[in-house]
């Protein structure tokens, strides 16, 4: 009977033990980690004057994330696949169900083969996306495009981009209006300044934006004559806008970058080049020229930064959300107004912690079976000098 109360006991332990480090790296982890994570208040969040004269509450809470990178069916190994994708989708719906973003921005490089993936594989892709980030219609959704979701320049093409415009449902290149915030999309793959015609229709794009900003900046409403080229403009609220794409502006490098999540000391001296690390100095100039940005947020870097253009425009490069790219993946919450924003930074749990848990637990188990076997080994000896020592006697 002691034997097999024993026994029960270790089976009992084992399962706490192996059930226990389970439920707790894979779901329980996310929860103690996102929940430390605030919203920024910003100042003038309430009681401001609304397009229409009203008062508002005209602050937007959105959700910033870059480089999710999901793996294809060519370069991806297949555990590789489920881990890294299973941690991303469970820190973004805790993340959902803590924090209640209105909008969420992915700064580009959603698919990590959408570059050369066959339409089977690519549709293969796009549903796992779908699954892994699921959302209520309480949350948009806003999906820029990068290099490795229709190919680095060279490799770009209208049937890429189309495709990817057709599963996000908008043009690449576009502003949308939140509660009186401009978010302006930048297809920044498209900037490379040589004449393709993708590039061609972008910048067209981007000019027409310009001028349909400019003009609403300065309250030339279509149609009242004060200015010709402002006749047939589309109005925005006149605020300026927040720009979002995958590239960041032009900088040198990574040596100023300074923080948890940013580039390794060892990489941070490494020159960028231009064009394929960031974009070119013409590129950057025209968007800051054109747009005046009050903030630039941008990813590929896969590494968190912070620099200022021309002593006033703010750039934050927002780091990679996959454990594939970094240890310590996060995320950026911004509470933004008509006038002023507030950035705060939310980390996810550490790979190397969820690691040395798994690797506690096994030594744990180990410990467990060693103490039984041990124990067993005891027992058997005592009962043989035991039952010896009853034959001895007869």
């Amino acid at each position: 009977m002691e034997r097999i109360n024993v026994r029960w006991m270790a089976a009992v332990l084992l399962i706490l033990l192996v059930g226990g480090a389970f439920f707790f790296c894979e779901y329980l982890i996310y929860f103690p980690t996102i929940f430390k994570c605030a919203w920024p208040k910003v100042s003038d969040a309430r009681d401001e004057e609304g397009i229409d004269g009203r008062a508002t509450d005209s602050t937007i809470r959105a959700m910033v994330l870059s480089d999710t990178h999901l793996l294809g069916a060519v370069g991806g190994h297949w555990f590789d696949k489920l881990r890294r994708e299973w941690q991303m989708e469970r820190a973004f719906q805790t993340a959902l169900w803590l924090l209640r973003p209105e909008i969420v921005f992915i700064l580009g490089d959603i698919f990590d083969e959408g570059k050369w993936s066959s339409q089977k594989h690519w549709e293969d892709d796009v549903r796992r996306f779908h699954r892994m980030f699921k959302h209520s219609t309480d949350t948009e959704l806003v999906v820029l495009v990068g290099n490795h979701d229709i190919g680095f320049h060279y490799e770009m093409d209208w049937f890429k981009l189309q495709r990817f415009e057709k599963v996000f449902n908008a043009s690449s290149t576009r502003i949308v209006t939140k509660k009186g915030v401009n978010f302006l999309l930048v297809n920044s793959v498209a900037l490379h300044g040589d004449g393709c015609p993708i590039c061609q229709s972008v910048e067209k794009s981007l000019i027409k934006l310009s001028r349909d900003l400019n003009c609403s900046l300065q309250n030339f409403q279509p149609g009242d004559g004060v200015k010709d080229r402002c006749d047939e403009s589309q109005v925005y609220p006149p605020t300026r806008p927040i720009m979002l794409q995958h590239y960041p502006l032009y900088r040198l490098s990574d040596a100023a970058c300074t923080g948890l999540d940013a580039a390794a000391p060892e990489e941070r001296h490494l020159l960028f080049r231009e064009k394929y690390d960031v974009l070119s100095k013409d590129a950057s100039q025209k968007l800051l020229q054109w747009f005046k940005p009050r903030l630039i947020l941008s990813g590929h870097t896969h590494s968190g930064c912070e620099v200022l253009h021309d002593n006033k425009y703010p750039e934050v490069s927002v780091p990679s959300f996959s454990w594939r790219n970094r240890n310590n993946p996060s995320f950026i919450l911004a509470s933004v107004s008509p006038s002023s924003y507030a950035l705060s930074k939310c980390f996810l749990p550490e790979e190397s912690t969820v690691i040395w848990v798994y690797c506690l637990a096994g030594a744990c188990l180990l410990l467990l079976f060693l103490a039984h076997c041990l124990w067993m080994k005891g027992f058997l000896q005592c009962l043989s000098l035991c039952l010896l020592g009853k034959h001895k006697s007869l």
